[in-house]
């Protein structure tokens, strides 16, 4: 947790830099670097807010998928590019606090990378393949007692929300899945439809347009209750699962050393873009909720606590990269 605290000073010592530099960026398009494969949350909420953020900075934002390891190439390539304000990475915590808890031989660091603000947040869906004879939560644990490691479950990649969602299910429910890791929501979901696995914890964006059209059957949601976004989906109290309880967040992240009135500057054009109608309904349909950090420094005292949590799940879940 130092990193944070570390990232957390160096905000507030930057607070009262120069305005010069903001005023001129930005001069060009700005690219949006998305960790995971098209058809996924990230992506979703990338080009749900891109349009309506290039609006706000008079640049178009330009958005570029690079899938594989989890976000953490994606991650990478935004902490070594040029602290100037025209790369940036849409993050959830598997980039941020899980990849690192379980590879610290990664190429880069968190405190590499500078928080502008949480975007989003939202539970995840457990849905099934129509095929697996699985119609609620009780059915699902009860078949995976009853034959343990016989459910593959897919996962949007090693260390994403999908997979710590799997995994403290397993957990909570005291199951065993085996774990399929694909480059994003997107192939995972299709592996689902094809019936190649029998289960997936997905993102709201990437499930519940296949759940209202009856290629795949939603459970519940890994929240505790039950949520007007998902009026249909039972939260895991109703669903006899009290202790399965799991939010995940996407945010905005610059190369570490980026100006501050540039920081400051595309903070405050994403809180525009984020306060649309347009874009919150868009999000809205999809299951996710507008969730906007105060300040750059309120985003990283917040991913100071929230890494204790993710840090934990993977401890306590006995998460492993393979």
């Amino acid at each position: 947790m130092q990193k944070w605290s570390i990232v957390l000073a160096g905000l507030l010592a930057l607070g009262g830099a120069s305005s010069a530099l903001a005023q001129a960026y930005p001069a060009k398009p700005i690219k949006l670097v998305v960790g995971f494969a098209p058809g996924g949350a990230a992506d979703y909420v990338a080009r749900a807010v891109g349009e309506a953020l290039g609006r706000a900075l008079g640049q178009p934002i330009v958005i570029e998928n690079k899938a594989g390891a989890g976000s953490s190439i994606a991650a990478d390539l935004v902490a070594k590019s040029a602290p100037d304000g025209y790369t940036l990475l849409i993050a959830s915590p598997a980039a941020i606090s899980v990849n690192p808890a379980l590879n610290p031989k990664l190429s880069y660091k968190p405190s590499d990378l500078l928080p502008v603000t949480k975007l989003t947040a939202s539970p995840l869906v457990i849905a099934v393949n129509p095929n697996a004879g699985i119609n609620s939560v009780r059915e699902l644990v009860a078949k995976a007692k009853a034959a343990p490691g016989a459910l593959n479950v897919a996962t949007a990649g090693n260390g994403s929300a999908t997979h710590l969602g799997a995994a403290q299910f397993a957990q909570v429910a005291g199951v065993k899945f085996t774990e399929i890791p694909y480059r994003g929501g997107g192939p995972a979901m299709q592996s689902l439809i094809a019936g190649d696995t029998q289960i997936y914890f997905g993102t709201p964006p990437s499930t519940l347009p296949h759940i209202q059209s009856g290629r795949v059957r939603g459970l519940g949601i890994s929240a505790t209750e039950r949520s007007a976004l998902f009026p249909d989906l039972p939260g895991m109290k109703d669903a006899g699962l009290p202790d399965y309880n799991l939010d995940f967040w996407y945010g905005f992240f610059l190369p570490a050393g980026t100006p501050q009135p540039v920081v400051q500057k595309i903070f405050e054009a994403t809180r525009t873009a984020m306060q649309q109608e347009s874009v919150k309904a868009a999000l809205a349909r999809e299951g996710t909720e507008v969730s906007l950090s105060k300040s750059p420094v309120d985003y990283a005292a917040f991913l100071v606590q929230d890494e204790k949590f993710w840090v934990k799940l993977v401890k306590d879940a006995g998460v492993k990269l393979d």
